[in-house]
């Protein structure tokens, strides 16, 4: 009933922000693909650029969306509201708020992805996207709520986590195989790059959007990054409630 409660928060949220956050997931990414994908018309890895650039949008629009869906808002919860203080003596059990952040944050992060794929669609591209997709784009965006909660109890003020976004996410964004593929890093970086969970979700959506199928090591590895990063704010979460 902890999960339940803290997704009927986000809900209620969702609802009252609706054209807000649909406006923000919309504007950043239609101009990536405006100015990357109509404005150079160039091919990439024998296929049209905007073809590339599609599947890496989606990616990086629900990696931001998760993100910020929970950085921002726990990290105020937390200093200046202190309604963080209210949930560790709430009856409910402190590993639901937490799964129930992630969970909520992932959904924010779909929906965010999902606008852009209703926005491209009708280009007639020819790009497939199905559930493997969906349950890909779903465990990036699980990924990074998780991140976003360990931001939050890891951030002495509100300025850190755009701190963090600047320094971390907006890097990401650009360099994890969403604009240009990673091949073009030098050896050392790109290996190093490679393993983010950016460019695993950006390179398995494409290759199910080009119809190569599913890569399972890299469903695991962003599993990984969700069990680490879970754990990661289960401590911090548990450590607060015993200071």
């Amino acid at each position: 009933m902890g999960i339940l409660t803290i997704l009927w928060e986000k809900w209620v949220e969702f609802r009252r922000d609706f054209y807000k956050i649909t406006l923000a997931a919309m504007v950043a990414p239609l101009m990536y693909l405006v100015v990357f994908g109509l404005g150079i018309q160039t091919m990439s890895h024998g296929q049209s650029y905007l073809n590339f650039l599609i599947p890496g949008v989606i990616s990086l629009t629900s990696m931001n969306g998760s993100f910020n869906a929970i950085a921002q808002n726990l990290n105020v919860q937390r200093l200046y509201e202190k309604a963080l203080d209210q949930v560790m003596i709430s009856p409910t059990p402190l590993w639901q708020f937490i799964l129930g952040q992630i969970i909520g944050g992932s959904l924010r992060g779909l929906y965010a992805g999902a606008v852009i794929l209703a926005l491209v669609i009708p280009i007639g591209t020819g790009l497939v996207f199905n559930g493997w997709s969906i349950l890909i784009l779903f465990l990036n965006g699980a990924v990074f709520s998780s991140v976003g909660v360990v931001v939050s109890f890891v951030a002495k003020n509100h300025a850190d986590v755009p701190r963090f976004s600047n320094y971390i996410i907006m890097p990401m964004a650009y360099l994890c195989n969403t604009f240009f593929s990673t091949e073009q890093i030098p050896h050392g970086l790109r290996e190093v790059i490679a393993v983010l969970p950016l460019s695993q979700t950006s390179r398995m959506i494409r290759s199910i959007a080009n119809r190569e199928g599913v890569d399972f090591a890299g469903i695991g590895i962003l599993v990984l990054y969700l069990i680490v990063f879970t754990a990661l704010s289960m401590r911090f979460i548990y450590k607060k409630k015993n200071l």
